[in-house]
């Protein structure tokens, strides 16, 4: 049992847990931030103790008041600092020093463009398995899950979004459909910074332009859902290839228009790759 409880109203003059809400006029660092670093916190101090399964998140929704998104994210994020474990269909844990001090992508290591390629390769021999895997072995849930991802990036790209989150949710889902936990488990613990996007000004820099940037890329998506829904083994495989690749030609091109962008998450001491 772990000890992340309802904490009591406050007297007047004690100081606040690490585990109470902060004030929505207190949250400067964004919802994701706070709730890492919330947690982080109940972590150090002991609430949350090594081998406690943490909040559901329907809890850290209902306290912080935020969306499953953010929460996701929140919890990629101490995953990818080694603080807690996601086990599919059981729950997060958290985790021991000695546990937490295994392989590791850190934020220095995306220092420069060139470091953001490196990622980059490693996700396309992952990844272009892992959409084999999922045209071979897809549930129609799956299919449902990576359908919602689709449109949600869609309708991102119509505002003014660099649509992160569904792009992130459409490469987690094509994991999930792999049957694999593992797959799952390693893409948890990259985050959403393995989406150059967070890094690199891609789509704002693109010759084309944002919109046109972004379509492209969910043009990109929809040839890959199209494959694992056929199951085309091998047109998915080709398909996940060809975008992560076309990622990476569009990084090297661009290596001396594009600039990392120093986004906050990089300040944080608990922030993801």
């Amino acid at each position: 049992m772990n000890s992340w409880k309802t904490p009591s109203p406050a007297k007047t003059g004690d100081a606040p847990s690490a585990l109470e809400t902060p004030s929505r006029a207190r949250r400067p660092r964004g919802l994701v931030g706070e709730i890492v670093e919330s947690l982080a916190a109940s972590i150090q101090a002991g609430e949350l103790k090594p081998g406690d399964k943490m909040p559901t998140e329907a809890e850290i929704m209902a306290r912080f008041d935020v969306s499953r998104t953010v929460v996701r994210e929140s919890l990629s994020k101490l995953q990818a600092s080694g603080l807690v474990k996601t086990r599919h269909g059981i729950g997060t844990f958290v985790l021991s020093p000695q546990e937490a001090g295994n392989f590791k992508i850190a934020a220095d290591d995306f220092a420069t463009i060139a470091d953001v390629i490196s990622v980059l390769e490693l996700r396309i021999s992952l990844e272009t398995e892992a959409a084999g895997l999922a045209a071979q072995r897809r549930t129609p849930e799956n299919l449902l899950a990576l359908e919602a991802a689709l449109h949600a990036f869609r309708d991102s790209i119509q505002r003014d979004s660099d649509a992160v989150p569904p792009d992130f949710q459409f490469h987690m889902e094509i994991a999930r459909s792999t049957g694999n936990r593992h797959f799952a488990d390693l893409m948890t613990y990259l985050g959403t910074m393995i989406i150059p996007r967070t890094r690199v000004n891609t789509a704002h820099s693109a010759p084309e332009g944002r919109l046109n940037y972004l379509q492209r890329v969910h043009t990109e998506h929809e040839s890959i859902y199209n494959a694992i829904r056929d199951q085309d083994t091998e047109a998915a495989r080709a398909a996940m290839r060809t975008h992560l690749s076309n990622s990476r030609e569009r990084l090297r091109r661009g290596n001396n228009a594009h600039t990392l962008q120093p986004s906050a998450d990089m300040k944080t001491p608990f922030s993801g790759p």
